[in-house]
C-alpha cells in the first residue's frame, strides 16, 4: 500500500531531489521540460474541446506537470491519458462545482459592487464576497493536485484545499500573484495573444501551482498519511543520486504474485 502512485516502483530511473526551491530554480527545472510542457499545452486544449471535459483534463494536465514540477519520470501521453480516465468522475463533479460559483461569483461581487456606490455599508458584503472568490479560485491551486495524486472524497478534497490556502500561505500568494500576471494580459489581448495560448499558458501555469503548491499537499496530506501508518514515503527514494533498482531480470525466476486485497492508496 502506498500513499503515491507506483511510478517509483515501476519505473527502473535515477532518484533525483524532489523539493525544487527558489526563483533559479523553478527556471531550471521549467527549461528542462519546457518543450514537453508545450506538448501537455495542446493535449489539454485538445481534450477541452468538448467543454464538459475541461475537469478531467485538468486533472490529467496536472498529474503530468506535477511529476515534471518533482522532476519524477513521465510517459506523457500514457500518464495523461491515464489520469484523464482515472479522474473522470471527480473532474466532472469539480466542473459543476466550478460553474455553480463561477455564476454565483459573476452576479454577486458586480451587484454588490454596484449597490456600494449607493450605500457605503454594502461595501463589507462586497469585499466578503470579493476575498470569498479569491480563496474559492485559491483552492484550485490544491484541489486539481489533490484529485490527481490522491483518492480521497470529494468533500475531503474540498475542505482540504480550504484549508491548505492559508496552511501555505506564501506559495498560494505567489501564485495568486503569477496567474493574475498571466491571465490578464491573455484576456485583454484575446485575440493578438491566441497562437501563445494555443502552445503554452495552460501548462505553464500548472506547472507554476504544482512547483510551488504540490510541497505544501505533501506537507500536510501526504506525509502524515505515512506517519500515522508508520510507512516510508517512496518519494523520499529520489533523494539520492542512486538507482531505485537494478534490471536483473534475466537472474530472476517468475514468482507468482498473490491477490491483493484493494486499499485505499494516494496516487
Amino acid at each position: 500500500m502506498g500513499l503515491l502512485d507506483n511510478n517509483y516502483q515501476r519505473r527502473g530511473v535515477l532518484r533525483t531531489p524532489h523539493e525544487k526551491k527558489g526563483f533559479f530554480k523553478f527556471w531550471e527545472v521549467y527549461g528542462r521540460h519546457m518543450w514537453k510542457l508545450i506538448e501537455v499545452n495542446l493535449l489539454y486544449i485538445l481534450f477541452c474541446l468538448p467543454v464538459v471535459t475541461i475537469g478531467p483534463a485538468t486533472a490529467a494536465m496536472t498529474k503530468v506537470c506535477r511529476n515534471f514540477s518533482q522532476e519524477r519520470p513521465v510517459f506523457l501521453l500514457h500518464d495523461f491519458l491515464d489520469s484523464f480516465k482515472k479522474n473522470l468522475k471527480q473532474g466532472f463533479i469539480m466542473s459543476f462545482i466550478d460553474i455553480l460559483f463561477t455564476a454565483g461569483f459573476i452576479v454577486g461581487v458586480p451587484s454588490y459592487y454596484m449597490w456600494a456606490q449607493q450605500n457605503s455599508m454594502i461595501y463589507i458584503p462586497f469585499m466578503i464576497s470579493l476575498m470569498c472568490m479569491l480563496t474559492f479560485f485559491m483552492m484550485h491551486f490544491y484541489i486539481y493536485i489533490m484529485i490527481s495524486s490522491t483518492n480521497l472524497k470529494m468533500w475531503q478534497i474540498l475542505k482540504n484545499s480550504f484549508y491548505l490556502v492559508s496552511l501555505g500561505l506564501k506559495p498560494s500568494l505567489w501564485t495568486l500573484l503569477i496567474s493574475f500576471l498571466v491571465i490578464v494580459p491573455c484576456y485583454l489581448f484575446l485575440w493578438p495573444s491566441l497562437f501563445v495560448i494555443i502552445f503554452w499558458p495552460f501548462s505553464f501555469l500548472c506547472f507554476v501551482i504544482c512547483f510551488n503548491c504540490y510541497p505544501v499537499v505533501r506537507k500536510h496530506v501526504i506525509q502524515p498519511y505515512y506517519d500515522k501508518r508508520g510507512e516510508v514515503n517512496p518519494e523520499f527514494a529520489y533523494q539520492t543520486g542512486e538507482q531505485i533498482f537494478e534490471d536483473k531480470s534475466a537472474e530472476e525466476t517468475p514468482v507468482k504474485e498473490p491477490k491483493k486485497k484493494k486499499k485505499k492508496t494516494i496516487r
